[in-house]
């Protein structure tokens, strides 16, 4: 029997190779993201490794915004054995732009360039700033998307808001550091840095020499976390690791879309070779086989598929790795991308297993059921039609999926609040209902068969009715064949309905919560604009409305929090109560603040004052936190004063008169803000077309990735189309020979392809749309529903089109086929 089950590999190469592709896909997707993840965290370990490895051990604060004073750093460098400690300033300066505006959405961090064995800044341009308090470091994003080049003179703003120039003399990779990848650095000498920043103290302290971890947190008092120097490499790997993580688990989330699809493919594949292999199989058990032996050379068949079709996957698998890490580079990913790639002996054994374990568990159905051919079955001179029957078991399992899917979709969609929970539920659903409808295929496609393949039958005559009539003679084949291709594009257009409604709500929503033209505000949303900012553009006939906001921090009802007032033309969006009459001694709060202090409306809340002391205010109005843009805790505007003095605006909203043109207002905006750098202006027109680009990109991406599952779906189909046109030689020897042409046959499987691949896309537009509107309004309050019907109708006729791609070399391969010899193979 091995030897059989081998002959009959090497005797059917091109069968090999079609059932063969799928899994390699599907194994090489996998086994690049594998691949991927391994590059990736072998560049931050490298990194972190030469970054901490110069300190011995490491003091950091209590807490996340805490500091070192400087006597700490003084009885550290007094211990015995330490023969160098620095301590390290972390604060914000933010660096202006050759515009006069501070660069980027968060002011920049900056940094203390140590001398000497603790120097961990990585210059990859120029140098350090040395001794030079005239000299400074710029890391590489912020100095390219700001034009600086080394021996430019770069602005940076004192903790004051004063302007001090200084030389850039290097650029400086921030490494596996986060946050400085999305602030931005700067790097001075330390008392520069010191006098910059205005920090109080040392945001770490690295300590070179013999002393021991126990000694330097004896000599800190206990107060502060102490780390060697290999504890603090595994933190930072850790902390950049995330976002390698994160990547991974999204790539294997698509790796595992694939393998479904691939398995699907496989099984289909098996399920049509074991029904023309009939008579080979009987053949075996009469000369003596038995059904383990037969079910034996089936399971072995697709081991030698799987490891075959594995072992070029893994190859697959270097490859696309290899093309993303050089993709990444080029694109400036803050991901190291320089570690030297390689299939480590994990990533072969995981895809190994995954593509033998898939193909094998895919072919143990089909060997099961050719454990049942009886060896009568030798004798006929065709194998038998395959007959479907609906029966009890499928019509029950078939409901209690179907209930209990939409239920939960139901339950997550309509009763639970929007969140991870509604999310979960609406995702089970899913699943539970693909698989009613998994069961339930065979029974659908006659019925869509007929639908679909009107306008075939109509329009391409005999071939196309003959087309249409096959599709749905076999319904069990066909379900299988076009549930690969109903997965892709169910995903596909669930991706697509959710980033359109996505799209369409967070519109909305920006509306509502940007009412206005034009915001000004600092990075940090700190109130440090001058009031007479507002009352110069207040003055101003381009415009037609200028709201002001203050805040400022303090505690009420025991928490802190963000305090504030408003003027001018702002809605507060009441929901409960009134502000009418709004004045002293009352207060409003938005309803997530309101539930988190404990207060209701009628009731009093507590807040602590620079200059009242504490004061207690009734609560007269809740407030819409999603639309509302006023501050947390909203007093009126002179109580607000008398609380807390002449505090400056943190947002100035201003509106366009009617008929004025935007570019004349915004110069008249622009102007206003301009003596002020790290006062920015944004309109609500570029909030939303960064949102757009956004989305766009990660639609892009998605696409792409589920590209891959489209693709292996598209070969099932021609593989089965293939083994069917192989299954049905005789037939189509005997319709020629009736008459029909070379182009007629072509023409009748092209349809056949057709009406299958519209037949799995139809069903997978209907799931997709359901479960993507589902999708988002258990993530989203207040969900719009947005669907877009050109992508929709696109992604139906791709499918068309590419089911008819799919049918080219069967169809060929069918017309070519001698009608005498096709005759006798019968």
């Amino acid at each position: 029997m091995l030897r059989t089950a081998l002959a009959g590999l090497r005797a059917h190469r091109l069968r090999l190779l079609l059932t063969s592709l799928a899994i390699m896909l599907g194994v090489g997707f996998i086994a690049g993201t594998f691949v991927l993840n391994d590059t990736v965290q072998a560049g931050f370990d490298q990194r972190v490794t030469a970054d901490a490895g110069k300190v011995d051990v490491a003091v950091l604060p209590a807490g996340p915004d805490g500091t070192i004073p400087r006597e700490v750093l003084e009885r550290v460098r007094a211990l015995p054995g330490v023969t160098e400690a620095q301590g390290l300033i972390r604060a914000s300066a933010p660096v202006l732009g050759k515009d006069g505006k501070a660069a980027g959405n968060l002011p920049t961090t900056a940094l203390s360039v140590v001398r000497g064995p603790l120097d961990r800044t990585d210059v990859v341009s120029g140098t350090g700033p040395g001794t030079d308090d005239r000299a400074a470091v710029l890391d590489e994003n912020t100095a390219k998307a700001e034009g600086f080049r080394i021996g430019d003179p770069i602005t940076v703003l004192g903790p004051g808001q004063e302007r001090h120039t200084f030389r850039l003399v290097g650029l400086i990779d921030t490494g596996v550091d986060q946050l400085l990848t999305y602030t931005g650095a700067v790097g001075f000498t330390p008392a520069v840095a010191q006098r910059m920043t205005g920090a109080k103290g040392y945001a770490e302290i690295d300590v070179a020499g013999t002393v021991s971890k126990q000694a330097v947190a004896a000599a800190t008092g206990g107060v502060y976390t102490v780390k060697t120097g290999a504890e603090l490499a595994e933190d930072l790997a850790a902390a950049a690791g995330v976002q390698s993580r994160m990547l991974t688990l999204g790539l294997l989330m698509f790796g595992v879309v694939a393998m479904m699809v691939a398995a699907l493919v496989i099984y289909n594949t098996f399920n049509i070779l074991v029904a023309q292999r009939t008579r080979e199989m009987a053949l075996l058990r009469c000369i003596g086989a038995t059904r383990g032996q037969v079910f034996g050379s089936i399971v072995l068949e697709s081991a030698v598929v799987g490891l075959l079709a594995s072992a070029l996957g893994l190859l697959i698998g270097y490859g696309l790795a290899t093309l993303t890490l050089t993709v990444l580079g080029a694109l400036d990913a803050p991901l190291p991308t320089d570690a030297a790639v390689s299939l480590t002996p994990l990533t072969i054994a995981t895809g190994l297993a995954v593509g033998v374990v898939v193909t094998m568990g895919a072919a143990l159905l089909p060997a099961r059921s050719a454990t049942r051919v009886p060896p009568i079955a030798a004798l006929r001179s065709q194998p038998e039609e395959q007959t479907f029957r609906t029966g009890l078991a499928r019509a029950g399992f078939t409901a209690l999926f179907l209930v209990a899917g939409l239920g939960a979709t139901v339950a997550g969609a309509f009763v639970l609040e929007p969140g991870e929970p509604a999310l979960f539920a609406v995702m089970g659903g899913g699943t539970l209902t693909f698989l009613a409808v998994l069961i339930l295929g065979p029974v659908l496609v006659r019925p869509l068969s007929a639908l679909v393949g009107w306008l075939p039958r109509r329009l391409f005559g005999v071939p196309g009715r003959l087309a249409v009539d096959n599709s749905g003679r076999n319904p069990r084949r066909a379900a299988t064949t076009t549930v690969a291709l109903t997965i892709g594009v169910t995903l596909m257009t669930l991706i697509t309905v959710v980033t359109a409604s996505t799209r369409l709500t967070m519109t909305a929503k920006l509306d509502e919560q940007f009412p206005v033209d034009y915001l000004l505000a600092s990075q940090e949303r700190d109130s440090v604009i001058p009031r007479s900012v507002a009352e110069e553009l207040r003055g101003r006939p381009e415009l037609s409305s200028v709201g002001q906001i203050r805040e400022v921090e303090t505690r009420v009802a025991g928490k802190r929090l963000a305090v504030g007032t408003f003027s001018g033309g702002i809605d507060p969006f009441v929901t409960a109560g009134s502000m009418n009459g709004f004045g002293a001694g009352q207060v409003a709060l938005d309803e997530a603040t309101a539930e988190r202090v404990g207060a209701r409306l009628g009731g009093t809340v507590t807040m602590r004052t620079e200059r009242a002391g504490t004061v207690s205010l009734k609560v007269v109005a809740l407030l819409d936190g999603d639309q509302s843009s006023l501050p947390p805790v909203t007093v009126a505007e002179q109580p607000f004063e008398s609380y807390f003095g002449a505090v400056p605006d943190s947002r100035v909203m201003v509106t366009i008169a009617d008929g004025v043109p935007a570019g004349t207002a915004r110069a008249v905006v622009d102007a206003a803000a301009a003596p002020y750098p790290t006062v920015l202006v944004s309109s609500s027109t570029e909030v939303r077309g960064q949102f757009d680009e956004t989305l766009d990109m990660l639609l892009m991406i998605i696409t792409g990735l589920l590209g891959l599952a489209i693709l292996i779906s598209l070969l099932g189909i021609a593989n089965t189309l293939s083994l069917s046109v192989h299954e049905r030689t005789r037939e189509s020897a005997l319709l020629r020979a009736l008459g029909l042409s070379r182009p007629q046959l072509r023409r009748m499987l092209s349809v056949e392809a057709l009406v299958l691949g519209l037949i799995g896309a139809l069903v997978g537009v209907v799931l997709g749309v359901a479960f993507g509107w589902a999708a988002m309004r258990a993530m989203l309050n207040g969900a719009l529903f947005s669907a877009p019907v050109g992508q929709i109708v696109l992604f139906v006729v791709l499918s068309g089109v590419a089911g008819v791609l799919a049918a080219v070399l069967p169809g060929r391969r069918a017309a070519r086929a001698s009608i005498v010899d096709s005759l006798a193979t019968g």
